[in-house]
């Protein structure tokens, strides 16, 4: 048999996000047969006791403690960028430079210029690129998809989506980087917001004008001491101030004539992951719940009377997307693997020359919206979408 083609990968973070794209990375070739070979050869991470106990953790060959040196490595072919936000832009500009493909967490950037300068970056240096929106990757989401794209819904008229956390709803919640506009971007909005957006882009189409609010409620917060990500410990006597949202609420027209409204929040007491949708047509609805991944919840206008109802199907048939490499019909699957998929189809981008979808121009699609919904929470007006990112030409696969 001819040895695969080995893609080296370099990935600068290590924490919630690099334990899920570095277990992407080991598993992919378990239940998939992609032509291309991911080498974990170097994890990168500003504290060196805990990088270096990532790498023997996760199976990283090496690690490096200061990202600039892991981008000079001539053993790497991809950075792999799962850091907070705030750095997203430097450290992806500069890979691309120098010649490595760029695998990128969500949002792109902390705003909308620093995700075009990414975006023109990759497409100068020629080097290929993708950003983490995994949820497009549940088999269920992919089925959705299909129904859309054979017309089984007909002509869409409404998505209502919301995305409901409460993990930061006790005021004594530590004030960790998530809740700091100069490294976040946002809060909820970009967090959580975000990957509503990209569903609606992914299912029902391109926004074509929002308006909406952001609010914070709890404004200021003790400071953070010895921080993991998505806790920490917090400062008995010491306090900062909460600058960012807590919630984001907004309503959108699609450029097809659909109409969307959209919530994101953390502070929905009962709610751990509640990532949701419900899509209306002119045939039939779709509903989905992240917590409940495996399941897409299907109504048709034109079942018989007294048989019509929501019908859930467990999409985990060979017939639906990525099912097929997994375990036999009913035997569900997890959030881990939509990592997986999503890695198997960079894998196979990577090999066949093409930026895969999502990609950094989806990202910055997605960040014009979450900016347009900015703007119009401080001007309390609609705001078009095509007046906050002008002409941007699709990435194509050629």
């Amino acid at each position: 048999m001819a040895e695969k083609k080995q893609l080296r990968i370099g990935m600068v973070g290590y924490k919630f996000m690099g334990r899920a794209h570095s277990h992407a990375y080991r598993d992919a070739a378990f239940y998939f047969d992609p032509k291309v070979e991911p080498v974990l050869q170097a994890i990168c991470g500003r504290n060196e006791e805990k990088v270096k106990e990532a790498a023997d953790q996760f199976g990283w060959n090496s690690y490096e403690t200061d990202w600039r040196d892991l981008i000079k490595r001539e053993d790497i072919d991809l950075i792999d960028i799962v850091t907070p936000n705030y750095n997203h832009a430097e450290i992806a500009i500069a890979a691309a430079e120098a010649g490595k493909h760029v695998f990128c967490e969500k949002p792109l950037a902390l705003n909308l210029e620093q995700a075009q300068r990414m975006l023109e970056a990759v497409e100068k240096n020629k080097v290929l690129h993708m950003i983490n929106h995994n949820y497009r990757f549940a088999p269920a989401i992919q089925f959705a998809k299909k129904l859309i794209e054979d017309g089984r819904l007909g002509k869409i008229y409404h998505i209502r989506a919301t995305y409901l956390q409460d993990w930061i709803m006790d005021p004594q919640f530590p004030l960790v980087w998530r809740l700091n506009k100069d490294v976040s971007g946002s809060g909820s909005h970009g967090d959580l917001a975000a990957h509503s957006i990209d569903l609606a882009r992914f299912l029902v189409g391109e926004f074509k004008e929002v308006t909406g609010i952001l609010e914070t409620f709890i404004k200021q917060r003790p400071l953070v001491e010895d921080s993991d990500g998505l806790s920490g410990k917090a400062s008995r006597d010491k306090v900062g101030d909460v600058n960012v949202d807590d919630a984001s609420v907004f309503i959108a027209r699609f450029a097809n004539g659909a109409i969307g409204t959209f919530e994101a929040t953390r502070f929905a007491g009962g709610n751990r992951n509640g990532n949701r949708f419900e899509i209306n047509g002119e045939k039939g609805s779709i509903r989905w719940d992240m917590e409940q991944m495996n399941n897409l919840e299907v109504y048709f206008h034109d079942d018989e009377p007294g048989i019509q109802g929501y019908r859930t199907i467990t999409c985990t048939e060979e017939i639906h997307p990525f099912a097929a490499a997994y375990w036999p019909a009913g035997h569900i699957i997890g959030y881990e693997h939509t990592f997986i998929n999503l890695v198997v189809e960079l894998l196979n981008g990577i090999e066949q020359g093409y930026s895969p979808s999502p990609n950094f121009y989806d990202g910055v699609k997605n960040q014009a919206v979450l900016e347009a919904v900015e703007q119009s929470s401080q001007t309390k007006q609609w705001i078009d979408i095509p007046d906050v990112i002008q002409k941007l030409e699709p990435v194509s696969k050629e």
